[in-house]
Order: C-alpha cells, then structure tokens, then sequence
C-alpha cells in the first residue's frame, strides 16, 4: 500500500543554527590552533542578544564573543531592523573550563585508551535513494533552502528575502519503497516589508517561489527525480501570511535543538545527542559520523540497499558496549545483518580514538556542518584562514582540511573484498 513520508529542513537564517553556526565556529577556532581541545559549547540567540556557555580545556585563547559576531554576520544579520545583528548585538559568555571529573575519563596517558566523552546510542543511516545516499524528502528540502540563500544572496531574481527560512518536502512511496512524486512542498521564508496589501504580498511571494526558485532546485537534480514534480504538488508558501518579524527577534534559539534536520529527517532512528559544538571526543558526535561513514560505504558496496548502523558508549569507557545492523531485510548475495556487523567490527574501529583519527576529527571542520545538514554533503578540501592574537599580536594561520570525510566512499572496495564480490 502506497504511503507518504515527509522531512522538513531550516536554513543558516533559522534562531537554532544561528546557535549551532556559532557554536561550530567557537569549536573550529579551538581546534586550529590547539587541535586537542575539549569543547563543549551551547549557545542562546534572542533579540539583540547571544549567551554563550559551557566547557572548554585548551591550551590556546579564542576570542569568543568576536567569533560569535563575525558568524552572524557571515550569515546575513547585517541590518538594525532585523533586530539582532553581529555588529550590535550584546554577546555574554559564561564558558569556564571542563571539568576534572568528565575529563580523567576521557583523556588518558596511552592516546589510544582515549575514553568516550559520555555515554549514550548513535546511529548512522544510508539509502540508494539519492545519489549522495540520503533520503530524498531531506534532501529536496536542504536543496531548497540552500538555493533560496544563494537567491538571497544575489539579491536579483528576488530582492526581499531575509535569512530566516524553513522548507517541508512529502514525497508518495509506492509498495516497493521506491518514490512516485512530490505530493507538497512548503515554503516559509522571511522578507523585506511590502507596500501593497498583504494578500497581493503572499501571492508575489508565492509567485517567484513557484517559477524562479523550484526550477533552480529542480535543474539540480538527475533526471528520474526531477521527474517527481508535476503540476499537482501542493503548494504552502508562507502559509500564515506575512513573514518579516523573524530570525531571534521572532523566536529565541539554542544550540542542537534541530538534530533531525541535522541527520535524516525522521528516517532511520537518532541516539537523541546534538552535534555542534562538541569536540570529536564527544561521541554523540563523533560516533555518528562513524556510523553514517559505514551505512554510507555499506550502500554504495551494493551490499543492501537501506540500512541503520546503532554504536553505543559508556562513559569513559573506549570500546563500544554494542553495535547493531539493520539492513531493512534489503541485505543481498545471502549475506546476513549479523556478518554485516562482524565485518564493521573487524574494517571499522570504533574507539573514539580509532574514529578521530580515521576520520581526521581533530581539524577545524565543523563550521560548515552546522546549517544544511551534517550528512550527505560534498566531500572537499578546502583553505580555511584563522586568527588570534597572541601576546599582544596578530598571528594568522592557514591550512588545507578535508570537510565531511566521513562521506567519504573509501571502504568500498574493502567491504567488498570482505565478502568476496571484487
């Protein structure tokens, strides 16, 4: 019987990844200069005010409340009349160092004892849905808030929009778990204040998201998905009307409070642990990662088709206390989800310093994690520039990192070596 999923998506303008941006960009500058800092950093956005707090053991000194500004300027709160912008914005910080108790069960005088950061579960998820292994209702619904910046950005095609923004996507399933169409797409985004009547407001708004956004978003995509849009999708854009109060003005906003957006919208299962942040001896991160890295390579090596990759921790404790495989019944060749797991077990060390240093963690990488989603993204290097001063100078340090390598498709050959398909 045919069914229907649904996935919503915020963009870097939302008040919750302004706190995650932030929080990141605290937890990247740590790391350039003192990759082994333990950092957990939260933050609270509200109007014309950013409250940072948490724990922090480096070796070098950030200046966070210019960290702070500089992000959400970066993002586009530029402007008084938003209410909260990085050159006037009050910023607090109540960040004081880790405590002694969490860190004697993480650090240790042998680096590869290392201890997990806390307890907990974490799961990672793959699907051949999607060329980049993610489900597809997320993934139209991240397309479509990151083009709607880049339109933001350019300030041509539309001239009014604000950085505060949400898409919801519902795709129709048929009984083979393969996507039929698009049933609705949701729109809601921040804008300028219009002169004419709010109902000649909406239907613009509408207007220029149906013929000049959708397109681009749809342009994006290979043939059989752009298939999925037909004239019958339902259409909510701004659906209660005017949109201009938004961003922490509109609502206040926390650090990790969008860990489904962050993931998989829903598919699959979550541990419940935040990302943004926390340093990688925080397994609620780094384990995650961990896990999307093998469901990921374990898709693409044909060998199933969708499948759910649990790990969990206890505190300070380095060896995982389990890991469990869900191939959805999808598993091929005969293989079974327990020789599934076996294999992870024997390719894929799963100590929190076997996953920091597979997956190179301890790099200043997180920034660019923190809106559009920690999964599924492009895998690149790129230069990244930091500065601090130090004894009363400027010291400027550049680098070449690896963002998102735990997309990386570099087990495949390997898994499939294990079962004997090369």
């Amino acid at each position: 019987m045919p069914y229907y999923f649904t996935s919503e998506s915020v963009s870097e303008g939302h008040p919750d990844k302004i706190s995650d941006q932030i929080s990141d960009a605290i937890l990247d500058q740590f790391l350039a200069f003192d990759p082994s800092s333990k950092v957990a950093v939260e933050t609270l956005v509200t109007t014309g005010q950013v409250v940072l707090a948490g724990e922090v053991k480096s070796k070098t000194y950030v200046d966070v409340q210019q960290v702070a500004r500089d992000t959400i300027n970066r993002i586009g709160y530029t402007r008084s009349e938003y209410m909260f912008d990085g050159n006037s914005c009050g910023v607090l910080s109540a960040i004081h160092e880790q405590s002694s108790d969490i860190n004697q069960g993480v650090d240790r005088s042998v680096a590869e004892e290392q201890g997990a950061g806390d307890q907990g579960m974490m799961f990672g998820y793959a699907t051949n849905e999607t060329e980049n292994y993610m489900p597809l209702a997320l993934d139209l619904s991240h397309r479509i808030l990151k083009e709607l910046a880049v339109l933001r950005r350019e300030n041509k095609d539309i001239t009014y929009l604000r950085p505060d923004a949400k898409s919801q996507v519902t795709i129709e399933y048929n009984d083979d778990n393969t996507p039929v169409r698009i049933t609705t797409i949701v729109v809601s985004t921040q804008h300028d204040p219009f002169d004419a009547k709010e109902e000649v407001m909406q239907q613009k708004i509408a207007a220029d998201i149906k013929a000049i956004l959708i397109p681009r978003v749809k342009a994006q995509l290979p043939a059989e998905l752009q298939n999925l849009f037909d004239d019958d999708i339902t259409y909510h854009i701004n659906p209660t009307g005017k949109f201009v109060i938004g961003g922490p003005h509109g609502d206040a906003g926390l650090t990790g409070r969008k860990i489904i957006v962050d993931t998989y919208g829903g598919k699959g299962a979550h541990g419940g642990g935040a990302f943004s942040g926390k340093d990688p001896s925080k397994v609620d991160r780094s384990a995650a990662y961990a896990a999307r890295h093998i469901a990921k390579n374990l898709v693409a090596s044909e060998i199933c088709t969708e499948v759910l990759v649990q790990v969990s921790y206890a505190i300070g404790v380095a060896k995982p206390t389990s890991i469990y495989i869900n191939s959805y019944g999808t598993a091929k060749n005969g293989i079974t989800d327990s020789q599934i797991s076996a294999m992870v077990e024997e390719l894929f060390p799963m100590t929190p310093y076997q996953i920091e240093q597979r997956l190179q963690l301890r790099k200043p990488i997180y920034s660019e994690t923190a809106a559009y989603g920690h999964m599924g993204r492009n895998p690149q290097i790129v230069r990244k520039s930091f500065q601090r001063f130090n004894n009363g100078e400027v010291e400027n340090l550049e680098m070449d990192v690896l963002l998102f390598p735990w997309e990386e498709l570099n087990y495949v050959d390997k898994i499939r070596t294990y079962f004997g398909l090369n």
